[in-house]
């Protein structure tokens, strides 16, 4: 099993997708230097929350959106993706395809047999699900375009495992949709987990000790 702290060890899971551009959505490379990750590093020492959440120099690839970046396949997002890619095997779903780094991992490992993944954007599809249809083949991926929040699953499928990915960043606003998830699949998954749930929760908490505090959000 892959060490959760080895950058070295997590760099395979780099993805390989082309550049390009389709509507709002947008994958690019980007470059870290070394006098940033020193720099990275550095504010991390003096960060408790950011211990060990810095970017070692190399090279990357990243989504964005109308110029935010959504994700990118940099050490600190894939161990954030650690708990699916351990417990993928069988029948797997994932909600969200991103870069498809979560996918491509899970697909590597020959105990996984079929993977489904649901993206509600048709300019995301446009951008990855060629390359990874080509990768990994029709028999063993499958990428619907469609919400998350709504897709309906075939009558009498299981999965064993599901992962829930579809929030551009940490948020309380997100906990309902996570749970509405949660509940939803909870009957017919061995194993589901969910991004950042924890980070969220914190998030949460954050945010009730402000307005208690200072009567504000």
């Amino acid at each position: 099993m892959i060490g959760i702290n080895s950058d070295a060890g997590l760099s395979r899971f780099h993805v390989s997708v082309p550049e390009g551009k389709s509507g709002d959505w947008k994958v690019s490379k980007f470059t870290v230097s070394e006098e940033d990750a020193n720099i990275e590093r550095l504010r991390a020492l003096f960060n408790p929350q950011r211990a060990f959440r810095y970017c070692p120099a190399g090279d990357y690839t990243r989504l964005s959106c109308n110029g935010a970046i959504i994700m990118s396949d940099t050490p600190d997002e894939m161990r954030d993706h650690m708990p699916m890619i351990h417990e993928a095997k069988g029948n797997i779903l994932i909600m969200g395809l991103g870069l498809g780094m979560v996918l491509q991992a899970c697909l590597r490992k020959p105990e996984v047999k079929h993977a489904t993944v649901i993206e509600q954007s048709a300019d995301v599809i446009n951008l990855l699900a060629s390359h990874y249809l080509k990768m990994f083949g029709t028999d063993r991926l499958s990428i619907i375009n469609a919400d998350a929040l709504t897709w309906i699953p075939p009558k009498g499928i299981r999965y064993n495992a599901v992962w829930h990915d579809i929030w551009g960043s940490i948020c309380s606003d997100n906990l309902p949709d996570m749970k509405l998830l949660q509940n939803r699949y909870k009957k017919i998954s061995d194993w589901q987990g969910i991004w950042c749930y924890w980070d969220t929760l914190q998030a949460q908490r954050k945010s009730s000790q402000r307005q208690k505090k200072w009567g504000t959000g």
